[in-house]
């Protein structure tokens, strides 16, 4: 029986391809490995526990983590059973951030993955009028740990309430509350129901082209993101084991472990693999460093299903037994997929990377939408570079008269929670403003060109899409992070933040000393290669959106300080405020 709501995925699982390792997190140095059916156990146990402490239909449970793990799945498939409403929270907002959710969602109860987060959540519980308890996934003093509940809900007297309490789900129900983190403005509540998600995951279960019941994955992209968490969904419906990355620091160390044959990533993570390589690259000699630039510049030109020409496929299979095997070793040797996601990703990556034998496809989507619109498939010619794919069964796009993309379909959300008015302002009839501007040509592949509101006018009427600019120049080794700025102003400019890695070696290599990036920011001849680099880049647009100036930033953007939202969008506003004299600067 097909599934029609978000804990029925797991059973599905256990009835057609149940796993020995349906779920496995790293503990202390050793992976522990989770049965399908030790899997529905515990988060029957879970279940019973919570009915114990009289949770009901529309509760709402919130689950702050910094890393994923097995225990936040328990606890999904656990309160999703009862009817109850998971409120997932980004662990980098700040604390005033989670006071706000937790209130504005009215959440009983909040589970926590560390100390830190325990901390931050602990400082302003006071001013959370529903909250009635916090649980940690690790061992806290003085907080509950979560296994209380699966010694609570050992006893089976429950199981007929939980049988009543399931049955009553309906489809349509709401299932969660996705908090928007945002680039301006306050967190939007997202409201999506079992259904939104539960249509989104079987129809884009058919762009996986993945062995059902055999193969590996690796998941680091946050779960409290539904693009990571719908993802998941996808990986139980269709038995593809789940292990669960320690952190970011040890994603490298993780695949070489698991060999995952499929992973997400956003589109920053692979530029810094592809800039790592690369980097290497430039410190063999002689014929090996001239392999590894015509393997590389090979890949570059790689266009799918032999568009290229019978000698261009027998150049590509010799620079992949040769050089880009190695590529591939290094991210476990067994990746067949990568679905990149959340920001553009640059043609240059999804060349290369499926030039290496590990296909990158690009999927598109908003939190409103469940998140999938559309994704790309090297199956059936479904897979063209520069687009994100083709749209996904049951979902219907339109370009409005603007160039706005509008999606339909029985993915878009139930609205913003407790916001009508927020909700009526992105909805005509039945279609959602994506605020993406975009085209559909005429094979059906979808393209976006830009964010609408991101868009700015100069002064002289002209306008400029800044997130393709960005797109292009962050190809340059020496730019970590790129704000094209310029709306109302005579011309484009940009503040940017160089990579610190890049650059400390480049100022080693011309013997320049600086022991930090705010000094070396200002070292002329820095400046001037960043110059020459934007300028090189330039060549690809016209004259009115060319970046005439450059700023240096004198410190790294990070998530933390506020530049980035936390699925590495630039924050535009914050970063204007935070280096507006730099911005004047360029325009006096």
């Amino acid at each position: 029986m097909i599934p029609t709501r978000l804990f029925e995925f797991i059973e599905f699982q256990k009835d057609n391809l149940p796993l020995e390792k349906a779920f496995s997190t790293k503990n202390e140095g050793a992976w522990e490995s989770l049965s399908t059916s030790n899997f529905i156990e515990k988060s029957s146990a879970i279940s019973r526990a919570l009915i114990g402490k009289g949770i009901k239909a529309g509760d709402k449970i919130a689950m702050i983590s910094t890393n994923n793990r097995t225990e936040w799945c328990l606890m999904d498939v656990g309160i999703l059973s009862l009817g109850a409403v998971t409120v997932p929270i980004y662990p980098t907002i700040s604390s005033k951030d989670y006071k706000y959710i937790l209130n504005h969602s009215e959440s009983v109860y909040c589970f926590v993955s560390d100390k830190e987060v325990y901390d931050k959540l602990k400082a302003v519980s006071k001013d959370i009028k529903s909250l009635k308890k916090i649980y940690s996934f690790n061992k806290i003093k003085g907080c509950a740990h979560w296994s209380e509940l699966l010694d609570e809900g050992s006893i089976k007297d429950r199981d007929k309430k939980l049988g009543e309490m399931r049955e009553k789900v309906n489809p349509k129900d709401l299932a969660t509350i996705i908090y928007t983190s945002g680039t301006t403005g306050t967190p939007k509540g997202v409201m999506l129901s079992h259904e939104n998600i539960v249509t989104n995951v079987i129809s884009g279960s058919k762009r996986l082209p993945l062995i059902k019941g055999k193969a590996k994955s690796l998941s680091f992209l946050p779960l409290c993101h539904i693009f990571e968490r719908v993802i998941l969904y996808i990986y139980t419906f269709n038995g593809i084991s789940v292990y669960f990355a320690e952190s970011l620091e040890t994603i490298a160390d993780n695949l070489k472990e698991v060999k995952p044959n499929t992973m997400t990533a956003v589109p920053r993570l692979l530029e810094k693999v592809y800039d790592k390589i690369y980097a290497r690259g430039g410190e063999l000699s002689g014929i090996k460093k001239s392999l590894f630039y015509w393997a590389v510049n090979l890949g570059l030109q790689y266009e799918p299903y032999g568009q290229n020409g019978i000698w261009y496929e027998l150049k590509l299979k010799i620079a992949r037994k040769l050089i880009l095997s190695k590529w591939k070793e290094a991210l476990g040797g067994n990746l067949e997929i990568i679905v990149s996601g959340s920001a553009p990703l640059q043609q240059r990556l999804a060349k290369v990377f499926t030039a290496a034998d590990m296909i990158l496809v690009e999927g598109y989507g908003l939190t409103e939408t469940s998140p999938i619109i559309s994704v790309g498939d090297m199956r059936n010619n479904n897979l063209k570079m520069g687009t994100v794919g083709k749209v996904i069964d049951g979902v219907e796009v339109k370009i409005a008269n603007d160039g706005e993309i509008l999606c339909k379909g029985p993915n878009v959300m139930m609205g913003y929670y407790k916001e009508e008015k927020m909700t009526q302002e992105v909805m005509s009839g039945d279609y959602f403003h994506t605020g993406d501007i975009g085209e559909v040509d005429d094979e059906g592949f979808l393209k976006i060109t830009d964010r609408k509101k991101e868009m700015f006018k100069t002064s002289g009427g002209k306008y400029i899409a800044p997130q393709v600019i960005e797109s292009q120049m962050k190809q340059s080794l020496f730019i970590e992070q790129i704000m094209v700025v310029g709306a109302g102003k005579r011309m484009a400019t940009a503040i940017i933040q160089p990579n610190t890695d890049h650059v400390t070696k480049w100022l080693k290599e011309n013997d320049i000393k600086c022991d930090s990036l705010a000094k070396a920011i200002n070292e002329p001849r820095l400046k001037k290669i960043i110059e020459d680099e934007v300028e090189h880049h330039n060549q690809n647009f016209g004259s009115w959106e060319q970046i005439k100036k450059i700023e240096l930033t004198p410190d790294e953007w990070s998530i933390d300080k506020g530049h980035l939202t936390p699925t590495m969008k630039l924050k535009r506003k914050v970063i204007a405020e935070k280096y507006s004299d730099l911005i004047d600067s360029m325009y006096s």
